[in-house]
């Protein structure tokens, strides 16, 4: 646990109420495991309140409910507040294996527009949602899918874990990825993390805490890693359009869909990046590779 809990870095808001709504609700929601998470990626508090009233200002925006399903988001924080602040507009979906999420996740009561699974994200598959009577009202499809780091906990393989969640995604949805990159050139990954470590989580973490975590953690969580270059390889093999929309080091966020129309709808919501530009290595927003090159298909329609 952090030295003490993660806080927004209020000279980066940005002048817009949603953020400021979300970021106010966020911290009442929080649960024991957002305090590490938060704490260890520069600037990833702002980056959820940021995606999340982006994703609140979007479901304003369009017709009719919006599904959203976030998977490995731990205590589904990010989820809870965007149910609670959507008022009917957003039901959304989290998911863990741990059981210590779970209590977390009903730690405030019954969340309003708000759903749990307890199980891994490949133990979700469409026939487990179309069975199951709680999950059925998801069965039509997501609008957004957001995936925070979870996929480098079991693997590298993003192609077949890219393709196994998006048979839950709409035609047009959108599918947001927060991940950790390796870097073509090692010393520079080494230069980011030393960056991090030395400069953000020293601030809420002793230097034998960060070594411990980095012995018995992120080690091996580094051979699940894949570099940009290789996710992008895979995602224009399941969509026409991906843009880079946030970085902070090793740590990007990536939005992709196969309708341009609302990937451009959604990137009109998305308040500037908070974060300090010495830890920004990328010119934001960026398409991530030539529309023209992309191969629109669908993730679902691909077969081994």
């Amino acid at each position: 646990m952090p030295i003490r809990p993660p806080e927004l870095d209020r000279r980066l808001f940005p002048v817009d109420m949603t953020f400021r709504r979300f970021s106010a609700l966020h911290p009442l929601r929080r649960g024991p495991f957002d305090k590490h998470y938060l704490s260890s990626i520069p600037y990833r508090l702002e980056e959820e309140c940021r995606i999340g009233g982006a994703i609140l200002k979007y479901a304003r925006a369009r017709k009719g409910q919006l599904q959203l399903y976030t998977l490995g988001t731990a205590e589904g924080t990010m989820a809870r507040v965007i149910g609670e602040l959507g008022k009917g507009r957003i039901e959304t979906l989290s998911c863990s294996p741990n059981v210590e999420n779970l209590r977390s996740f009903y730690a405030y009561g019954v969340p309003p527009h708000a759903m749990f699974f307890h199980g891994p994200f490949h133990h979700l598959t469409s026939q487990r949602v179309q069975e199951d009577v709680k999950l059925r009202k998801f069965g039509s499809g997501f609008d957004i899918i957001l995936e925070d780091t979870t996929f480098q906990m079991y693997s590298p393989n993003r192609f077949d874990q890219i393709r196994f969640v998006s048979q839950h995604l709409k035609t047009n949805g959108l599918f947001m990825f927060v991940e950790k990159f390796r870097h073509e050139d090692d010393e520079e990954y080494r230069r980011r993390e030393r960056q991090k470590d030395h400069s953000f989580k020293a601030r809420f973490f002793s230097a034998s805490d960060i070594r411990a975590k980095e012995e018995t953690v992120l080690t091996r969580m580094d051979r699940n890693e894949v570099t940009l270059s290789e996710m992008s390889e895979t995602l224009r093999r399941f969509f026409g359009h991906s843009f880079v929309t946030w970085n902070s080091g090793n740590f990007y966020t990536l939005v992709s869909s196969n309708s341009q129309q609302n990937l451009d709808l959604f990137l009109s919501k998305l308040s500037p990046p908070a974060i300090p530009a010495e830890y920004v290595y990328a010119d934001l927003p960026y398409r991530l590779y030539p529309e023209s090159e992309a191969r629109r298909l669908s993730g679902r329609s691909w077969t081994l």
